[in-house]
C-alpha cells in the first residue's frame, strides 16, 4: 500500500475482535468482481460507529462498511439503507461516495456490508500535524465551504434524487426528541441529573414548525474529505448512516454541536474532536449567520437546535460506551466516553440557560 502524508487518512492493522473472515470475503469478491486476489484488509481506525475497512482485491482499492460487532440498537447500522442512500445520491451530489455493491448475506461476514470507491484526500481530526499549515485565510475559506456545502445538500430535490421515501419530514422533531430520550435511558450507565432538566426543557420548547430537507445528521470536519492541494475545497462527504429527511436546522445544530469556539470553556476544549479553533475559523454564530443568508431560514430557535444536538451526540457516545461496558467491543478508546457524555449534557443545559450559541 502506498505511502501517504500523515495528514491524509491512514488505514492500519485491524483491531482485535474486529477482523473479517478473509477466506469467505475472498471467495465472495471473486464471484462478484472476478479475479483471484490477492486480498489485503486494513482498518480505518478513527470511526466510532460503523466499521470501515480498506480492502484491496486483485489490485483494486475499495472501502468496506459493516455494522459494529455486538450492536443491538434498533434501526441503527442498516447497511442496505446506507447503500441505497449513496447509490441514489451520488449522481446528483458527487461528494457522496460511489457505491460498488451491497451484500445482504450475513453468512459472508456475519452481517450485511457494502463496498464503495475510496475518496483520497485529507480528513481533519482533532489537531493538525506539525507539518500541516492552515493560514487564517484558509481557515476562513474552509469555514465558508463547510456551510455552503451543507446548504447545497439541503437544497437538493430529494424526490427527484429518488429518496422521497427515506423519511417523514412532518413530525420529525417530535419523533427525534422522543426517540433520543428513550435511547439515552436504555443505554444509561451513570446517573446524570442534567438529563431530566434538558429533557423536560426540550419537550416544553419544541419548535412548532420545521421544514423538510435531505439531511446528513452527522456533518462535521472529520466526515469531510478535503483536496490535499487546497484544504478549503471539499471533495467528499462520508458516513451517511444517519441521513434522512428532516429539519435542516437540526442538521445545522448537529454541526454546531461538534464545533468548538476558541473561547469555549476548558471542558469543551477538552472533548473537541475537530480543529475549529484555529485562526480564521468561523465561530458558531458566524456559521449560523452565513447559513441564514444563504437560506433565509428563521434562526431564532437555534438555542433549541444546538442544545438538542449536544444531547443527541451525548446519547450516541453513551450508546457506544454501553457496548464497551457490556464487553461487546474491546476498543480502548471507548473507556473515557462517560466524561464526554457528562460534558455534552452539561453544555446542553448551559446553552439553554444562557441562551447563547
Amino acid at each position: 500500500m502506498n505511502e501517504k502524508p500523515a495528514y491524509q487518512d491512514q488505514s492500519a492493522p485491524v483491531r482485535a475482535g474486529e477482523g473479517l473472515d478473509e477466506d469467505r470475503l475472498a471467495a465472495y469478491l471473486g464471484r462478484q468482481l472476478g479475479g483471484n486476489g490477492p486480498l489485503a484488509i486494513e482498518q480505518f481506525p478513527c470511526g466510532h460507529s460503523n466499521l470501515t475497512y480498506r480492502v484491496t482485491w486483485s489490485g483494486r482499492d475499495m472501502v468496506l462498511r459493516r455494522p459494529p460487532f455486538g450492536s443491538k440498537v434498533k434501526t441503527a447500522h442498516d447497511m442496505g439503507r446506507e447503500y441505497r442512500v449513496l447509490s441514489q445520491l451520488h449522481s446528483a451530489y458527487p461528494l457522496a461516495p460511489r457505491t460498488i455493491f451491497y451484500c445482504a448475506d450475513a453468512e459472508v461476514l456475519g452481517a450485511p456490508f457494502y463496498l464503495m470507491e475510496p475518496i483520497r484526500g485529507v480528513i481533519l481530526r482533532r489537531d493538525l500535524p506539525p507539518e500541516t499549515q492552515l493560514t487564517p485565510a484558509m481557515g476562513r475559506g474552509l469555514s465558508e465551504a463547510f456551510v455552503d456545502n451543507l446548504v447545497r445538500l439541503h437544497h437538493l430535490d430529494y424526490c427527484k434524487v429518488g429518496l422521497g421515501s427515506l423519511g417523514k419530514p412532518q413530525g420529525y422533531l417530535e419523533r427525534q426528541l422522543t426517540g433520543w430520550i428513550e435511547r439515552y435511558h436504555v443505554s444509561a450507565t451513570h446517573d446524570l441529573r442534567d438529563v431530566a432538566y434538558v429533557s423536560n426543557w426540550f419537550r416544553e420548547h419544541l419548535p412548532a414548525h420545521s421544514a423538510g430537507a435531505l439531511i446528513h445528521n452527522d456533518y462535521k470536519y472529520d466526515n469531510l474529505v478535503l483536496d490535499p492541494d487546497d484544504l478549503s475545497h471539499i471533495i467528499g462527504v462520508l458516513d451517511w448512516e444517519m441521513c434522512t429527511l428532516g429539519d435542516p436546522l437540526s442538521d445545522l445544530g448537529t454541526a454546531l454541536a461538534y464545533w468548538a469556539n476558541a473561547d469555549d470553556s476548558e471542558e469543551l476544549q477538552e472533548i473537541r474532536s475537530v480543529p475549529t479553533t484555529l485562526p480564521g475559523m468561523f465561530t458558531r454564530t458566524q456559521l449560523v449567520h452565513r447559513y441564514a443568508l444563504a437560506t433565509s431560514c428563521d434562526m431564532r430557535e437555534m438555542v433549541f437546535y444546538l442544545a438538542f444536538a449536544r444531547f443527541k451526540v451525548a446519547v450516541i457516545i453513551q450508546q457506544i460506551y454501553y457496548r464497551f461496558a457490556q464487553g461487546l467491543t474491546n476498543d480502548a478508546r471507548f473507556a473515557a466516553m462517560p466524561r464526554r457524555v457528562e460534558v455534552l449534557v452539561r453544555a446542553s443545559r448551559h446553552c439553554i440557560e444562557s441562551g447563547v450559541i
